[in-house]
């Protein structure tokens, strides 16, 4: 998790950037604003520091050679001398307008802040903000022109809430590509360009990382593999590895094993699986890690296990598997359920 605490806002430049492929061109700001120690001031750290909510950290990268990659560059220079701020903020700022190619994607402001004193995992270090503002919102200004005199007045600005796309980079393992936090609040198809083009990430190997990716590799075993088998024993695994991720603080493969998969031959399966599932997206799976909470709340609500009988019923089951039975009625030809339960609610 990002503390900002004790982080202020060292340097700020903003430049506007428009659509390539409209030829809306840039338009590069010479002067770098200095932050005011006012209610501005406090404004635009809240502005700045507020999209950095989540706990999923990435990596800039690059297919051949990590220095190739523009954002992790320009980056560098900045962290080395920050004299060079205005310079590489003016090569950051071309480098998303060449980017900017899908029809749809809007002009806005791009801004190019400075921090320091920005805290990772205890450690200190200096940070850099990208920021892109695409959309304006109306608001009304209610001004007193005499004692017992009000005038309404109709304005466009940004609201302070919403900032459309924003990242920070944080310099620390410089060597991995930096420690990088995103938001991109567009959700679009064509706004992937802002990670995928203009900064070019990769999740980060932390425990945020393993939990996430073991989570969706037993929910996509259960679903692809043991539905075709037993949706027993898919709804049994569904529940226990959640159960097991929400109670441990730690991962232990032998001991997931015996408590969730339990049956030696689903071992293998699912080891089987679990490598494929690896290579597939290029990752390591490891057998030991520190389970993120944070992780197992944002992907528990994938593990709903719902027993759905032709277009009739559907069965919600939270637990307690080992109370469903399933038989076969041969007199009507059809399969049933046995439900057993204390309380009725």
């Amino acid at each position: 998790m990002i503390n900002f605490a004790n982080t202020n806002l060292h340097k700020i430049v903003v430049h506007k950037v428009g659509n390539k492929s409209k030829e809306e061109g840039i338009r590069l700001s010479k002067n770098e604003i200095v932050p005011p120690g006012d209610l501005l001031g406090d404004l635009l750290m809240t502005f700045f520091t507020k999209p950095f909510k989540s706990e999923q950290f990435y990596r800039l990268w690059h297919e051949s050679d990590i220095s190739l990659n523009e954002v992790y560059s320009f980056a560098g220079k900045i962290f080395e001398n920050s004299d060079t701020f205005p310079e590489q903020s003016e090569n950051l700022a071309r480098h998303l307008y060449a980017v900017s190619e899908h029809p749809n994607i809007k002009s806005g402001e791009f801004y190019v802040v400075y921090f320091d004193n920005c805290m990772i995992d205890d450690e200190v270090c200096t940070a850099l903000g990208l920021f892109k503002t695409e959309h304006k919102e109306n608001y009304l200004n209610i001004s007193e022109k005499h004692a017992d005199s009000f005038e309404i007045e109709h304005n466009t600005g940004i609201n302070i809430n919403k900032i459309d796309k924003a990242c920070l980079i944080l310099n620390t393992e410089r060597e991995n590509g930096y420690i990088v936090n995103i938001a991109d609040n567009t959700n679009k198809n064509e706004a992937t360009y802002w990670g995928d083009e203009f900064l070019k990430i990769k999740p980060r190997d932390d425990n945020y990382f393993q939990t996430k990716n073991y989570l969706d590799v037993c929910k996509k075993f259960a679903d692809e593999v043991l539905s075709e088998v037993d949706k027993q024993e898919q709804i049994a695994l569904k529940t226990n590895a959640i159960k097991y991720f929400a109670q441990q603080d730690t991962f232990d493969k032998t001991e997931f094993a015996e408590r969730v998969l339990r049956d030696p031959e689903t071992v293998q399966v699912f080891d089987d699986f679990k490598q494929q599932y690896a290579r597939d997206y290029d990752m390591n799976l490891s057998d030991e890690f520190e389970i993120s909470e944070t992780a197992v709340k944002k992907e528990k609500s994938g593990f709903k296990s719902i027993v759905k009988l032709d277009k009739n019923f559907h069965i919600y089951v939270h637990g307690g598997t080992n109370n469903i039975v399933k038989g076969f009625d041969p007199e009507r030809n059809l399969s049933f359920y046995q439900l057993f339960f204390e309380n009725e609610t």
